[in-house]
C-alpha cells in the first residue's frame, strides 16, 4: 500500500523547502505548482482557454503567460480568479493523478503531493494524510515581499486570497512550524514519516 500524503502551507510559509527535503530522501514528490506551469505552457490546451479569456495583455513578448501581470489581475478580483481557477485546475488534477499511478504501479511506500490549495479546493479528500507548513502572518508577510518584490499592500492581499494558516491548522493531521531554521522544519519533517512508518 502507498501512502498518499498531502503537503500544503500558506503562499510563502517553506512548504517548497520540506518539498525538496523530502525529494533529497528520494521520496515521489508531485508538485501542483510544476504541474500548473506545465498545463500552462504556449499550445496546450489551458493556455488556449486562458488567452481567450485574459486577452493577449497577459503575454510577455515571446507568447508566454506574464505570471506577474496575470497575478494582478487574479489577486485582485475574486471572480476573475475563480475563472482562472476553472481553467487551470482539471489540467492539473488529470497530470497529477497520473504521476500519483506511475508511482503507485513502481511500489512506492510513500507519495507527496505538494499542493497550495488543498483544503481550500477540499483535495484533502483524496489523500491519506495531510502535512501542513506554517508560520505566522508577520514572516510569511515579509518572506513574500522579499521573495516576490512585492509591496506590504500586495503580500497582504495575496496572503488574505487563501484560507487563514489558523484555520488549516485545525483541519491538517500534522503541522511543521517553519518559523525557524530549515534544519528544524526537516527534522519535523522526518519525524512525521518516521511516525507513519513510512520512511526506508
Amino acid at each position: 500500500m502507498t501512502l498518499i500524503v498531502g503537503l500544503t502551507g500558506g503562499i510563502a510559509s517553506g512548504k517548497s523547502t520540506v518539498s525538496a527535503y523530502y525529494r533529497s530522501l528520494n521520496i515521489p514528490v508531485i508538485d501542483a505548482d510544476l504541474e500548473a506551469r506545465l498545463a500552462v505552457k504556449i499550445g496546450e490546451p489551458a493556455y488556449k482557454k486562458i488567452v481567450a479569456h485574459f486577452g493577449t495583455g497577459i503575454l510577455q513578448s515571446d507568447g508566454d503567460i506574464n505570471r506577474m501581470r496575470l497575478g494582478e489581475i487574479v489577486f485582485s478580483n475574486e471572480q476573475e480568479r475563480l475563472v482562472l481557477n476553472e481553467i487551470v485546475h482539471p489540467d492539473v488534477g488529470r497530470r497529477m493523478d497520473e504521476k500519483q499511478r506511475l508511482a503507485m504501479e513502481n511500489g512506492e511506500k510513500v507519495v507527496i503531493l505538494d499542493i497550495p490549495l488543498l483544503f481550500e479546493n477540499k483535495l484533502n479528500e483524496k489523500v491519506d494524510k495531510t502535512i501542513l507548513v506554517y508560520v505566522t502572518e508577520d514572516i510569511q508577510r515579509k518572506r513574500l515581499m522579499e521573495r516576490n518584490q512585492l509591496t506590504f499592500e500586495q503580500a497582504i492581499k495575496r496572503i488574505h486570497a487563501q484560507m487563514p494558516l489558523e484555520k488549516k491548522r485545525i483541519l491538517a493531521d500534522e503541522l511543521i512550524d517553519n518559523n525557524g531554521t530549515i534544519a528544524a522544519a526537516a527534522m519535523q519533517a522526518k519525524e512525521i514519516l518516521e511516525k507513519w512508518n513510512v520512511l526506508n
